[in-house]
């Protein structure tokens, strides 16, 4: 993992209290999909648990691997009783295998190489590999080129490229390019989850210090730039959240 993907950890406690949770339509689209019982899941840079519970509440026996000791701790106290491994995915031994391996908005910051192979070694036959990820953006294009102006002094974008190159437009998003062309995988699917919300302005600028692109400026820089974002935005921020979960099945195969 890069140092960007490790960045969390300083702000745990601000990474739990602004970073939306995940809809009961994500575990129910993963379970429809699935087709038949899932007793075990293994999930992949759980961070404070924002999926865990998702997934955890269905009665499912989550295994939670996160390489950040802070972020760990935030999810043992928010979802007890779940087993957690802190580690990376890259370092996570294939010892035991599941019927679920699933990762929300982490898998982009695993390496590439051997990504799918291990992902694959840690399902069952026929087991379901599903991730979740997508922007959180600014609903109003007049408000949200505001604050574009705002920040460019400081950050020109924070987006995350797609770690395939696949451009925003493509019918068919990463990871689900490489899932298609991979013979350890079967039966991809891309579902869109559009998940509205409404956000007071301080939270909103608390989600944005979590932000692995915002923690990457120096501290005096950050501040700066969020006291700018933050003057010119209205109490409530209404923002587009527009999730993408892909969905694949461990091919029968050896």
């Amino acid at each position: 993992m890069s140092g960007r993907a490790l960045s969390f950890g300083s702000v745990a406690e601000a990474y739990e209290r602004y970073r939306p949770g995940y809809p009961e339509q994500l575990v129910d689209a993963v379970l429809a999909y699935a087709g038949r019982p899932i007793a075990t899941a293994l999930e992949v840079g759980a961070g404070t648990g924002k999926a865990t519970r998702a997934v955890a509440a269905t009665g499912i026996v989550v295994t939670a691997t996160e390489p950040d000791e802070a972020m760990l701790t935030e999810l043992r106290a928010r979802v007890p009783g779940v087993a957690t491994l802190r580690t990376t995915f890259e370092e996570l031994p294939l010892t035991t295998t599941y019927d679920l391996v699933y990762a929300a908005a982490a898998m982009h910051w695993t390496r590439p190489e051997g990504r799918w192979d291990r992902v694959a070694a840690l399902l069952r036959r026929g087991g379901v590999f599903a991730s979740l990820g997508g922007p959180l953006d600014i609903a109003d294009p007049g408000l949200a080129a505001v604050v574009a102006a705002a920040r460019a002094p400081f950050l020109a974008t924070d987006d995350v490229p797609s770690p395939d190159g696949t451009p925003e437009e493509s019918p068919l998003q990463w990871p689900g390019t490489e899932l298609t062309a991979s013979p350890l995988f079967e039966d991809v699917r891309q579902v869109e989850l559009p998940t509205p919300t409404v956000m007071a302005r301080d939270d909103y600028v608390g989600l944005l210090s979590t932000v692995s692109a915002w923690l990457e400026l120096p501290t005096v820089r950050r501040t700066a730039a969020l006291d700018a974002v933050r003057a010119v935005l209205p109490a409530q921020v209404g923002l587009r959240r527009d999730l993408v979960l892909h969905l694949a099945r461990r091919a029968d195969g050896d």
